[in-house]
This record gives C-alpha cells, structure tokens and sequence, in this order.
C-alpha cells in the first residue's frame, strides 16, 4: 500500500476499479467543472482540458495528495458523442455506431500542487452489425445511460465489441500504462503492489 494520499478526482466505479485493481489505494473526490466543449476545439484537445481542469481542481484543494484525473470521449464522423440523456438517445448513438469503427480518446492527468502533466490514449473500436432488436433490448438494461457513446465495454456491451485497437483500459475509462508513465514524468514510480514512490 502506498504512504502517498492519491485522490482519483472521479467518481466513475470503472476508474476506481481500476486503480484498485493494480493495488493502488485511493479516496476519491469528484471535481465538478464545466465540462462544456469550447467553439473550435478538436476532440482530443476537449479530452485533454478536462482532464487537466479537473486534476488541477482537486490538486489545488489538496496540494499534499498525488491526483489523478481522466476524461473519456467517444468520436465518430468527427463527431463527440457524449453520455446519452435518454434512451431514444442512447439508441441512435448504438446505431450510429454499429458495425463501423469509432475512436474512443481517453486522456489522463496527473498533479501534485502546483505541478501537472498529461496524455491522451486513442484507441479503435469496432462493433458488429447488431440488429435494432438486441440494441433496443441493451438499452432496456440501463447500461448505457451513464457511458459516453451509450455502452460499457466491461459489462454487456462487450459483447457487441468485435474488435479493438489499443490500450483496453482506455475504453474502460482510465489508460493504466499511460498513467503510470505520468506519475514518473512528476517523479512517482508505481510499483507492482500498488506503492508509489519518490
């Protein structure tokens, strides 16, 4: 277990799950921004500037703790689709989707105080050619409702994935490795256990 209080600046379960899968203990504490994309900003830019407002909102808050933030988005036709507002929503973006390859951009920042560095992880999905009875039928689980692009690739929708190209944890909601080179860009080193040191 790690000495150093990390705060995953989230409060997504995939991304907790994920920093405690790799032994890293961690409180968390969601930052609240406005998470509104600005007038000409691409897709991996917006990712990366929330990342970034978030890690420095709770680094500012707590300047003794090591943050870790992210932002996940889903991009398709240069078009971001965001976490859908109801389920017809939810299944015009499955539809959009299916059968076809989208980039899911998940970018992760880590501070400490006044310091910050960050990334973005893309990464290619493709999904089958699912027919609108078994989209209907997963939107019916409610899976999709909190999830940017309408699905979860570690739940039940997995099994509409049918190919991916790169980091899977990305797609979960956090890039571990991407992270981990971060945190030594600020002079952290992770070790297998989940410690973190100087």
């Amino acid at each position: 277990m790690s000495s150093l209080r990390v705060i995953l600046a989230s409060s997504s379960p995939r991304r907790r799950e994920l920093l405690t899968l790799v032994g890293i203990a961690h409180e968390v504490i969601p930052a609240d921004i406005d998470e509104t994309e600005r007038r000409g900003e691409v897709p991996a830019e917006h990712a990366e500037r929330l990342a970034r407002e978030k890690g420095v909102a709770i680094a500012h808050r707590h300047p003794d703790a090591l943050v870790i933030a992210a932002d996940t988005i889903v991009v398709i036709d240069d078009r971001v689709l965001g976490k859908p507002r109801t389920a017809d929503e939810a299944g015009l973006m499955l539809r959009t989707l299916r059968g076809r390859t989208h980039r899911v951009l998940t970018a992760v920042a880590v501070a400490r105080g006044t310091r910050l560095v960050s990334g973005v992880e893309e990464v290619d999905v493709t999904f089958r050619d699912v027919s609108d009875a078994d989209i209907a039928a997963y939107v019916a689980t409610g899976e999709p409702m909190d999830k940017a692009g309408a699905y979860g690739i570690q739940g039940y929708g997995a099994t509409i994935v049918r190919r991916i190209e790169g980091d899977y944890f990305a797609v979960m909601g956090l890039a571990l490795g991407r992270m981990v080179e971060l945190m030594r860009r600020l002079g952290y080193r992770y070790e297998f256990g989940g410690r973190i040191s100087e």
